[in-house]
Order: structure tokens, then C-alpha cells, then sequence
């Protein structure tokens, strides 16, 4: 039997999860594996960026499960600082370009994992290339603000968008003693909820020091003569002065490749797959990561939703169908949770918007209540919003913020709308109790009773 090659674009969380399947399912005289990879590293957490500029984690090499020396060490060619610059897919070959000599070689395959990732969003602004301005997505991106963080001798920050990404680094630099401002072109912090969820972002932050700024409109980075980052200004006529900004404006997919070789993608721009992973219309090619679109089981339609979770599960599919196995990735309902200093927040499902445009009608639920019995020492507040269809009951999101406990209770949401039960089905869940961890009626299941009453008082 012939030996087939395997060529994986990208040497991060989806692309090296799925080179290290199809090993463990083929052994190197069935499938050559090479691996093509930008950056210095592999295998790491982006998520854990924010941690490790705040001080949390102590070392870079903490966020690295694997090193490019551990997967050479599992017979994969993995080649750091290369980059892969053009897709042929008649010829079926990739051509790369060492990113140390600039020489460009062609490497064919026989099957093809594109796992190219997402950017962050760098707006065409004057200045935004300048000096201490950082967008954050990479480890060599993390490298660089730690090197600028380490130079800059001022200690006033901005934070441009008010996205996971920005509150998570907002927080970074407040444990490191900075002076920061989030600047946002929203209504409130937090798109990802609704307004009046974020509303709620909006004010703790202010409470922690962090000075919130809703819809300002960005226009230009100002720099000293040295052309460093030194204020922004906005379209209101305001300046923020800066040593240092950071771009939280959130990613798009990185699929210029893909597009370059006319290969489908969805509204967002992400690659098009089937459940198996494989790019439509393509036999041998496969995606995923935070480069492809995926299926919403709440709306029933394709959604950019770049998280590492699904990365290594689109990576673990992606390597049994390369290895000769089978197995699928069904979709996501859009669960995420992130925190901002002692503020936990949460969402799954859908918000308001895009229940509206995937044309549901619906009834909205909001309550306040604590995370552990109201009498325990340390209970905090926390706020649960529900979303029901109008006609049948149906979970369709669900949105917390609060104090220690409140975030990852949106993990019983999600798997309530990945199931499809109705917030009366909800109501008789039995969740675990005691005064340490929750009132006798958890904030999740005071929720659901107040939408059930509001689904029955819409009928």
C-alpha cells in the first residue's frame, strides 16, 4: 500500500488535534503528515493570553499543551515559520514560503486540513499600525504587548471594544497596575448580550475602576514624534491618552487562502463544511477552527463562533475522517462564558437580535437573584435573562451575570437547548442543592418559572 500525505495548514489547536488523530488511527508508513505553521508555536491556549499578561499564569510556556518538538517526536513533520501562501487544488499541492529565508516551495498532498484560524479585526485607521498598538490572538502576539508592556514606563491603557477580548485584557491590565479605559461602539459592553445585560457589565466595570465609554466611534491613533501610540480620539472630538492600546474589536476567519481557491464559504466569511468537517463540495479537504462556520442548533443556520472548545473537537473529527474512521460534529448552540475582575459573565443560545432575525417570536424573562442561599456568608447577586418561543415554550437562550458561580450555571442552559426542552421541562430539572451552592430554588430554575408564566401569558 502506498504511503498518502497528509498537509495540515495551521499548527494550533484544530489542525494539530487532527494530525495527532490520524496518527494515533495510522502509523507513518500508511500517512505522511506535514504540518505548516506561521507563528513559533503550536498547540497552545490563546484563551489563556489575557491570564498571562494579567499575571495570573505565570509563564508563556504554561499556555502550551504540546511543542513542535513533541509532535516531530510523534512522526509529524512540523514546520514552524512557514507559511502557506497559495492553494492549488487541481494540482493538489500547497505552496509555502519560509518565513526566516523567504525561499517558497510546492508541497503536494493527498488529503488537506485548512485550520488557518481567525485575525483580529485592525480597522483602516490612521495610526493603527503604530508602535504599542497590539491586536491579541496569537501567542507571538501575546509576546509582543509583554515586550511593550515591559518598555512602556506610562501606565495608562486603552482598550479598544468591549468584546470578550477586550474586557478579558481590560481586566490583564488592571492586575498589572494600569490605568484603563474601554472605549466601544455599542450601546453597552458585551454585543454578545443584550443591551440591558450589558448594561449591567457596564456599571461593575465602572465600579472596578475600569472607565467604560459607549458608543465611541474611533478614528484615528495619535503618536509622539517617535511614532508611538500615545492617545485615541473618537469621532465625538475626545482623546484618551495611551501608552499602550489593545485592539479587542474581536476576529474575523482567516480565509484568504480559501477564498483565493474558490473554496465555499458562509456569511461570515468562514469555510463551509458538512458534519464530518469536510469542505463541501471537496473530497479530500477538510476544516475547522476558528476559520469555518458552523451550525447553530438554536437558529438553524451557519454562525462564526471562534472558541477553542470547538476547534479541538472539529480537530478530533477531522483526524478519524483523515485515519479512516467516522465521526461528526452536529453544531453548537453558542454557549460562552468569560469574567472581568470579580464579574462572571455568561450566554448561550440566542439574544434578542437574532431571535428577531431567524424570524422566532418570543417572551423574555429577567431575575435577580444570589448564587448561594441569600444567608450564607459571602452570597453574591447574580442576574439570569431567558428567552422562550412564544408558541411552544422552547428554550432559546439564556444570559448571566454575576458574582462567583454565576457563569458556568449557563452550562445547564446548554444543555437544556441542545436537548430542545421547554422552560417547563426546566422547571422540574433536578439540580443539585445546599446552601454553599445555591438557593433552594436555583437562579436557573427561578428563570425558567418566570418564563413559563410569560409564555402562558402570550398565548
Amino acid at each position: 500500500m502506498a504511503t498518502e500525505r497528509l498537509v495540515v495548514v495551521g499548527g494550533d489547536a484544530a489542525g494539530m488535534s487532527a494530525a495527532s488523530q490520524a496518527r494515533r488511527l495510522k502509523g507513518p508508513a500508511e500517512l505522511e503528515i506535514v504540518a505548516f505553521e506561521r507563528g513559533h508555536f503550536t498547540s497552545y491556549s490563546a484563551c489563556g493570553i489575557p491570564y498571562w499578561v494579567g499575571g495570573q499564569v505565570a509563564e508563556r510556556d504554561d499556555l502550551i499543551a504540546r511543542t513542535p518538538e513533541e509532535h516531530r517526536a510523534r512522526d509529524i513533520d512540523l514546520r514552524t515559520r512557514t507559511e502557506v501562501v497559495e492553494l492549488d487544488l487541481p494540482g493538489s499541492r500547497v505552496r509555502a514560503r519560509d518565513l526566516e529565508t523567504g525561499s517558497e516551495f510546492w508541497t503536494g498532498y493527498d488529503k488537506l486540513v485548512l485550520a488557518t484560524g481567525a485575525r483580529p479585526v485592525r480597522p483602516r485607521l490612521p495610526g493603527i499600525g503604530a508602535h504599542g498598538v497590539h491586536g491579541i490572538q496569537t501567542l507571538d502576539d501575546g509576546r509582543r504587548l509583554m515586550d511593550t508592556l515591559r518598555r512602556t514606563e506610562g501606565r495608562r491603557a486603552v482598550v479598544v471594544g468591549a468584546g470578550y477580548i477586550g474586557v478579558e485584557m481590560a481586566e490583564a491590565l488592571v492586575e498589572r497596575g494600569y490605568e484603563v479605559t474601554v472605549l466601544h461602539r455599542g450601546e453597552q459592553p458585551m454585543a454578545t448580550l443584550d443591551p440591558d445585560m450589558g448594561g449591567l457589565v457596564h456599571s461593575a466595570m465602572n465600579r472596578m475602576g475600569i472607565r467604560t465609554v459607549s458608543r465611541a466611534e474611533v478614528t484615528k491613533i495619535l503618536t509622539d514624534e517617535e511614532g508611538r501610540a500615545r492617545a485615541v480620539a473618537t469621532s465625538a472630538g475626545e482623546e484618551y491618552e495611551a501608552d499602550v492600546v489593545v485592539l479587542g474589536i474581536g476576529v474575523e476567519p482567516r480565509t484568504a487562502l480559501a477564498r483565493a481557491a474558490g473554496l465555499p464559504l458562509g456569511p461570515s466569511g468562514g469555510i463551509l463544511t458538512d458534519l464530518s468537517m469536510r469542505v463541501r463540495g471537496q473530497e479530500n479537504i477538510w476544516s475547522g477552527g476558528d476559520c469555518v462556520e458552523v451550525l447553530d442548533l438554536v437558529a438553524g443556520r451557519t454562525r462564526h463562533i471562534p472558541l477553542g472548545t470547538h476547534a479541538n473537537k472539529h480537530g478530533q473529527v477531522i483526524g478519524s475522517g483523515v485515519g479512516g474512521g467516522y465521526a461528526t460534529f452536529p453544531g453548537v448552540v453558542g454557549t460562552a462564558v468569560s469574567k472581568v475582575c470579580d464579574l462572571e459573565i455568561a450566554r448561550t443560545g440566542l439574544r434578542e437580535r437574532d431571535a428577531l432575525e431567524a424570524g422566532l417570536r418570543f417572551v423574555t424573562a429577567t431575575i435577580t437573584s444570589t448564587n448561594t442561599a441569600g444567608y450564607y456568608p459571602g452570597a453574591a447577586e447574580m442576574t439570569v435573562k431567558m428567552l422562550a418561543e412564544r408558541r411552544t415554550g422552547r428554550l432559546l437562550g439564556v444570559q448571566i451575570v454575576g458574582g462567583a458561580g454565576a457563569a458556568k450555571r449557563v452550562d445547564i442552559a446548554a444543555v437544556a437547548l441542545t436537548a430542545g426542552m421547554t422552560v417547563d421541562a426546566m422547571v422540574s430539572l433536578d439540580l443539585g442543592y445546599a446552601p454553599p451552592f445555591s438557593p433552594v430554588w436555583d437562579p436557573i430554575l427561578v428563570a425558567a418559572r418566570k418564563a413559563v408564566s410569560a409564555v402562558r401569558s402570550a398565548v
